[in-house]
């Protein structure tokens, strides 16, 4: 057996492995398609994949006007967790939970799941009912949730300053031990690699500027780069461009796009072993496996695409993470920017079918698109295979804003991240 090491090993392995070179490659689009998949993110990704696995649609394009898995997904604190109060949510978010627990294996790529749990903290009494009822309504849905006193959260987090004469006081929180955190690159990057085995055409650098019609459906998609790609359905999964791309088909969605902050610090040894999140004062932190301190903060109170740190925002989480961590108050901040996010009124998604035919909008995930990653396209794929809502998928039809059928989600759900 011959032996190899440094880059020739390198170039041995990829020799040996053309369908990851093919990822990163833009194959010329064909004129028809079965599906279009506008938006190379997870969440399109993910679509793409499990349309082909599962339903054996592989005559599927994504098309992206960046580079694949360049937006939200590369933008966002990696918390991935289930216990949502209401039962629609609930339910959707356990099935994504579930889809996480198998994903590596399943993609054949390392994801770095890790489920070290999250705490939900309560700081006043409010709080501490809202998250009895909430583990309550987690417990009878099936879903791992426990309530926890003070010396329980400090039990947990030695380090958390959980004092009576702490700013924020510290009552409890819930604890899903489940939860936990995963990469996010290593999301798009293991999805775009199974997608791309199973045939399906990844298309980056395209840019979609018009939705083709005819007799009220859709019918494909116009591209600055090569023109008319037809189709015979199509999902828009863009995140907090839907509004935009809605209108090209000339109807407007109940969304709103906020930038939404958060930073990393320098790497430091090992100290923050879960999730700690609070609602109260809107930040949440975790210890990556490099060592950073993720934070994520608010968003923005203004609607805008800026994709970059707005200090105000950022200021007034840190002021909270040093009150409840004071063995961080000398930790230098290493970068920060803004993710976009695209909320609803109720702060749920949009899954769903349009009053245009053949066109179906995933959309409106707030702060909540990274942990839904497969179960949104899990859930997606099946609508656009069948034609039809995936029984998971219903309760977020864009229709709900017509009917008031609302899921209401917004705040219930120990901050909404």
């Amino acid at each position: 057996m011959q032996k190899y090491s440094g880059f020739g090993l390198l170039k041995h392995a990829l020799s040996h492995h053309e369908n990851w070179q093919r990822v990163w490659r833009n194959p010329k689009p064909k004129k028809h398609y079965d599906v279009i998949i506008v938006g190379g993110g997870g969440h399109g990704l993910a679509t793409a994949y499990y349309l082909a696995k599962v339903h054996k649609v592989t005559n599927v394009a994504v098309i992206e006007k960046g580079y694949l898995g360049g937006g939200n997904t590369a933008r966002n604190t990696t918390i991935v967790r289930s216990n949502y109060l209401w039962d629609e949510a609930a339910f959707l978010y356990e099935h994504a939970m579930k889809l996480w627990e198998g994903l590596a294996q399943d993609l054949n790529y390392n994801l770095m799941f890790s489920q070290r749990g999250v705490l939900n903290l309560g700081h006043t009494l409010q709080d501490m009912r809202d998250i009895e009822r909430r583990v309550n309504a987690n417990r009878l849905n099936g879903i791992d949730s426990v309530a926890l006193d003070t010396a329980g959260v400090q039990k947990i987090v030695p380090i958390m300053d959980c004092t009576s004469r702490a700013r924020y006081p510290i009552l409890g929180a819930s604890w899903q031990p489940r939860a936990g955190v995963a990469r996010h690159d290593a999301v798009a990057w293991g999805f775009a690699r199974a997608a791309d085995a199973l045939g399906v055409d990844l298309i980056q650098q395209c840019e979609v500027d018009d939705i083709l019609m005819q007799n009220g459906n859709a019918v494909g998609v116009n591209t600055k780069q090569y023109g008319e790609i037809h189709a015979d359905r199509i999902g828009c999964v863009v995140a907090g461009n839907s509004g935009v791309v809605a209108k090209m088909a000339g109807f407007e969605l109940p969304v709103e796009s906020h930038p939404l902050q958060a930073l990393v610090s320098e790497p430091i040894r090992p100290i923050l072993d879960t999730v700690v999140m609070s609602n109260q004062v809107h930040g949440y932190i975790s210890q990556s496996d490099k060592g950073d301190l993720v934070i994520g903060a608010g968003i923005d109170g203004y609607n805008g695409y800026g994709q970059r740190g707005s200090y105000p925002t950022i200021e007034h989480t840190l002021q909270a993470i040093v009150e409840m961590f004071p063995i961080f108050s000398r930790v230098r901040m290493n970068r920060q920017w803004g993710g976009i996010v695209d909320t609803t009124p109720d702060a749920c998604p949009i899954i769903s079918d349009t009053p245009i035919g053949n066109l179906f909008f995933n959309c409106g995930w707030g702060t909540g698109g990274f942990k839904a990653t497969p179960g949104s396209g899990h859930v997606f794929a099946e609508t656009l295979a069948k034609g039809e809502a995936n029984a998971l998928a219903k309760p977020f039809s864009m229709f709900r804003f017509h009917n008031g059928a609302l899921v209401d989600e917004h705040g219930a759900a120990g901050v909404a991240h």
